[in-house]
C-alpha cells in the first residue's frame, strides 16, 4: 500500500472507525451511560484498534482510558445543548467536501476510495460532517467555560518560582533577524507568456470547461489549487488590494475576471458566492519563471549595494544623482544597513520596520507575532545562513524562495540577537512563560468544570468496566 493511501485510511479510520466497527458487530454491549447517552463496547474497540494501528501511546489500560475520553466528549456536548450552542451543518459542509475531494484525488478515484474505506462517499461525507461539527461544538463550549485568562507578571513569576529548577521548560535557541531582499527582473517575454496562458484558460472556461478542474491542474497557489482554486469566504482587507478590487467587482458567477497582477503573480478570478461584505472566490495563479541568469544578476546587484555600505560610501549621494528621492537630511551621509532596507528592500512586510522579521509561522508558537524565531520557524534557507552567524554579523547575498509569495529572491540578513537554548527564565522568556501559564490555567478551569459536571450527571458504568484508575474522580456512583 503506498503512503498516500495509508494516510487516507488512517485519517478515515480515525474519524469513522468507531462507527464502522459498531456496524460490523451484530451483537453489541452498552458499557457506560452518561446521562441519556450510551457508550458501546464497539465504540471503545474501534478507537483502540486505530490507536494501535497508528502506534499511539495510551495512558494505562485502553479499556479505561478510551471510554473516559468518550464520556468527557459527551459531557461537553450535553453542556452545548444547555447553553444552546449550535454549529449548523452548512458551516462545515464546504470544508468536508474539500477534504473528501482531496481523499478522492489521493486515492485515484471515487470507486477506489469507497473500496479502501468500505463506505460510500455519501456515508463518508455524512460522518465527517458530524465529526467536524461536534469538534467545533466542543471547542466553543471550552472557550465559554474558560473565558478570558488574565495574568500579571507577578502571577507568572510566582508560578515559576515554585517550580524545581529541573522542571522548568527547556527553551530552544531563538534569534531575531533583519532581512533585505531584491527581486530579479523578469523579462517582458516571460510575463506575456504567463498572461497568454491565462487568456487561454479563460477561453476554455467560456467554452464550457470547468474552472475548478483547470485550477487543480494548473494553478500555482498550493493552498487553493487542491480545492479547485477556492479561497473560502473573506473580506476585502484579507486579500491583496489589487486582487480584492477586481474580485469584489464581480457579480456574475459564470464570468471570469480580467487578468490581475499581484505580488504573488498573475490571476484570473471567478465569483462563487457573496454574503454581505464577505465573498468566496476561486482563482488560478500563474507565476512568471525566473531564469538563473536573472537571479545571478540580482545577486551581483545586492553584492554591489553591500560593498558600498561596508565601505562607508556616500551612497545616498549616488542615489540622489540618479534622480531617486533622498531626504535632504540624508544627503552627504553614508548609508547604514538599516537605511538600505528602507530604501531598497522589496519585502513590504519588513522594509518599514528596519527589516525586522516577524514570526508568522504558527499560531501555536510561543513567539507568534513577535520578532523571535526558533530556528525551525525560520525560512529553511534563511535558517541555514543564520545558523553560522554571530550577533551583529551581516551575511553575504544568498538566493532563496519567499515562503509567503513563492518568489525566488536574493537576500542579505543581519543577526540582531541570539539566545541559546536554556532553561526558562523571566528575563529572556516572559512571552513563552506567559503562554505556558495561560495554558495551565485554561486546563485547570476545564478540569474543574469536568469534575463538577461528573458530580452532577447521572452516570452508570456496568460491572467489569469499573476497576479503573480514572483521571477524574466520581465516575462510579455509590447509589
Amino acid at each position: 500500500m503506498n503512503l498516500h493511501l495509508k494516510t487516507i485510511l488512517s485519517a478515515l479510520f480515525l474519524c469513522f472507525g468507531l462507527q464502522s466497527f459498531s456496524q460490523s458487530n451484530a451483537i453489541d454491549q452498552v458499557i457506560w451511560f452518561v446521562g441519556d447517552e450510551a457508550i458501546l463496547k464497539s465504540d471503545v474497540e474501534g478507537v483502540r484498534l486505530q490507536m494501535q494501528r497508528d502506534g499511539e501511546h495510551m495512558e494505562g489500560d485502553p479499556f479505561c482510558f478510551i471510554p473516559e475520553q468518550i464520556a468527557i466528549q459527551k459531557l461537553f456536548l450535553h453542556q452545548a445543548k444547555l447553553d444552546s450552542i449550535e454549529v449548523p451543518l452548512s458551516s462545515v459542509t464546504k470544508e468536508v467536501n474539500r477534504e473528501i475531494e482531496a481523499y478522492i484525488n489521493q486515492a485515484g478515484s471515487k470507486e477506489k476510495l469507497e473500496e479502501y474505506s468500505g463506505m460510500t462517499v455519501a456515508e463518508l461525507r455524512d460522518r465527517k460532517i458530524e465529526q467536524m461539527r461536534e469538534g467545533e461544538i466542543v471547542r466553543q463550549v471550552k472557550a465559554k467555560i474558560v473565558g478570558d485568562i488574565k495574568l500579571t507578571p507577578a502571577d507568572i513569576r510566582n508560578y515559576f518560582t515554585k517550580m524545581p529548577q529541573d522542571s522548568l521548560p527547556y527553551i530552544p535557541t531563538t534569534v531575531e533577524v533583519q532581512i533585505m531582499t531584491i527581486e530579479p527582473e523578469i523579462p517582458l517575454k516571460e510575463r506575456d507568456a504567463v498572461k497568454a496562458r491565462l487568456r487561454e484558460f479563460t477561453d476554455r472556461i467560456n467554452k464550457g470547461e470547468n474552472f475548478s478542474t483547470l485550477a487543480i491542474i494548473y494553478s500555482e497557489d498550493p493552498g487553493s489549487a487542491k480545492k479547485g482554486g477556492e479561497l473560502g469566504f473573506m473580506g476585502r482587507a484579507q486579500l491583496d488590494p489589487a486582487f480584492s478590487s477586481v474580485a469584489f467587482a464581480l457579480t456574475d458567477p459564470k464570468k471570469v475576471s480580467n487578468i490581475v497582477e499581484t505580488e504573488y503573480g498573475y490571476h484570473i478570478i471567478q465569483l462563487i458566492e457573496k454574503q454581505g461584505d464577505r465573498a468566496n472566490f476561486r482563482h488560478i495563479l500563474l507565476k512568471p519563471k525566473v531564469a538563473q541568469a536573472d537571479l545571478d544578476l540580482a545577486t551581483h546587484r545586492m553584492d554591489s549595494v553591500m560593498h558600498l555600505i561596508n565601505k562607508d560610501s556616500l551612497f545616498f549621494d549616488s542615489m540622489y544623482k540618479s534622480k531617486m528621492f533622498v531626504p535632504e537630511a540624508k544627503r552627504g551621509k553614508t548609508m547604514t544597513f538599516d537605511d538600505a532596507i528602507g530604501y531598497l528592500s522589496f519585502d513590504k512586510e519588513t522594509r518599514n520596520n528596519k527589516g525586522i522579521m516577524v514570526n508568522q509561522k504558527s499560531e501555536n508558537s510561543y513567539y507568534y507575532g513577535t520578532p523571535r524565531f526558533e530556528m525551525k520557524d525560520l525560512n529553511a534557507q534563511v535558517a541555514i545562513v543564520v545558523e553560522k552567524m554571530k550577533v551583529g554579523d551581516i551575511s553575504k547575498p544568498f538566493q532563496f524562495v519567499d515562503e509567503r509569495t513563492g518568489k525566488s529572491q536574493v537576500a542579505v540578513v543581519k543577526l540582531r540577537t541570539r539566545i541559546d537554548g536554556h532553561r526558562a527564565n523571566m528575563k529572556d522568556d516572559y512571552v513563552a512563560l506567559k503562554s505556558i501559564v495561560e495554558n495551565v490555567k485554561r486546563n485547570d478551569v476545564v478540569d474543574k468544570w469536568v469534575q463538577n459536571k461528573i458530580k452532577n450527571t447521572n452516570i452508570r458504568i456496568i460491572d467489569g468496566w469499573q476497576n479503573c484508575n480514572f483521571r477524574y474522580k466520581g465516575w462510579i456512583k455509590n447509589n
